[in-house]
């Protein structure tokens, strides 16, 4: 069998086997005589397959599109935008960003790339856009990983919003980030404590940034946060309603953002409530359980040790935990224990633990609403360019910031 007449004899196959352009494309070979070996298959499936050949000579699966035909070219955007009555501008915005076209122009586009078998095409839209229709997440801690419970509340949240779009999402953490040609990014979300080399990488490289949980002086991300000195007024105004007045903070070393705000929150609401924060009331361990255990029952072993205490997350409470059943404490009638994350450890310790909730799912949910948002602007640009418009250049963005309101759950450590 010569190359022509294998390749007539391999696309009427496909003509009979495929329901839609979209089935064909993605089977018909790059390299025809990659295929050549295969010529006996496809003849042996043909002759097995006779009967079907003869039925298949009209479209089918669901409406009445057309179905490319060999000979014939697919259709394009401007195929779409004159059934439609509308422009090529129109037809790519409605599928880039439809809440952007109105209800009867989007239907009447809908339906026209329906009839027409129109699917956009991806790559070449991201070639003309000079996008990569990528984003990342990273993990912005040290020794941080996917395995971290707040974070993955917060990546969570954020592939819900991306499984919505035709973004790909990468996942990853900022120590084994790498910029090269497998990881272009459209933009980046950093989670956390994001170090100032990488920032200064993606402004360089024009990628766009959302922060979530920290804020970088001296930039003007757009960021979402909790509401850091609610969270802690929230704490502390418990634990004094339940007759403390001895209140004392264990602080973490893991986000220099996250523990300043945290701090300056306590001494605040404890100023305002006329209560003496004592040298010794406020202190600072390595964010691991074995730290916080340590330097929990040297903050006890004072002479005139705390009656409650906060914690700045769940991990170092479960330390506080662990030094109050060293020295034989009962929790709440001797020591108090409250903490902030309201993770899943709460429901595990024993009493369980009162702690402040953040929505670490809202949180992924709002910081990848900011991204898709940037990318729609730099999109919209680019367009504008590619009109003969002014495009404009990837860089900072207008500081815009999503302050969660964060909730106490109250159980029987308080």
């Amino acid at each position: 069998m010569n190359v022509r007449k294998f390749v007539d004899y391999y696309v009427e196959w496909i003509d009979s086997e495929c329901y839609n352009t979209n089935c064909r494309k993605n089977i018909l070979p790059r390299n025809v005589n990659d295929y050549i070996s295969e010529g006996r298959f496809f003849r042996q499936r043909h002759e097995d397959t006779g009967a079907q050949k003869r039925r298949c000579t009209k479209p089918r699966g669901r409406g009445s599109g057309q179905v490319i035909r060999r000979g014939q070219m697919a259709h394009t955007i401007k195929d779409v935008s004159k059934l439609a009555e509308v422009s090529t501008a129109t037809v790519s915005r409605t599928f880039s960003n439809p809440e952007t076209v109105s209800e009867a122009t989007r239907e009447r586009v809908f339906e026209a790339a329906r009839m027409l078998n129109y699917q956009p095409n991806a790559i070449a839209r991201s070639m003309k856009l000079q996008q990569t229709e990528k984003i990342a997440f990273l993990i912005c801690k040290e020794s941080g990983s996917i395995l971290d419970e707040f974070y993955a509340g917060i990546c969570n949240g954020i592939m819900q919003e991306m499984n919505r779009t035709d973004y790909q999402l990468l996942i990853s953490t900022e120590r084994d980030w790498t910029f090269g040609k497998r990881n272009q990014v459209d933009g980046v979300i950093l989670g956390g404590n994001s170090s100032l080399k990488l920032v200064q990488e993606c402004v360089r490289q024009g990628i766009r940034i959302v922060l979530v949980n920290n804020e970088i002086e001296g930039f003007s991300f757009p960021t979402v946060v909790s509401d850091e000195e609610k969270g802690v007024r929230l704490a502390v105004e418990h634990l004094i309603a339940r007759g403390h007045r001895k209140i004392a903070m264990l602080a973490g070393r893991f986000s220099p953002y996250i523990c300043e705000q945290r701090l300056r929150a306590f001494s605040r609401v404890m100023q305002e409530n006329g209560l003496a924060v004592p040298a010794g009331y406020i202190r600072i361990a390595d964010p691991d359980v074995h730290s916080s255990t340590e330097v929990a029952m040297a903050m006890l072993s004072q002479d005139d040790p705390p009656t409650a205490i906060l914690a700045v997350n769940d991990e170092i409470a479960t330390g506080v935990y662990k030094a109050a059943i060293r020295m034989k404490l009962r929790i709440p009638q001797d020591i108090a224990i409250a903490g902030i994350d309201d993770s899943r450890i709460c429901g595990v310790l024993e009493p369980e633990l009162t702690s402040v909730r953040i929505d670490c799912d809202e949180m992924g949910r709002a910081s990848a609403k900011m991204m898709l948002s940037l990318l729609a602007g730099a999109e919209a640009k680019a367009g504008a360019a590619g009109a003969g418009g002014k495009g404009g250049k990837a860089g900072a963005a207008v500081k815009e910031i999503v302050v969660l309101q964060p909730k106490l759950t109250v159980r029987n450590s308080t």
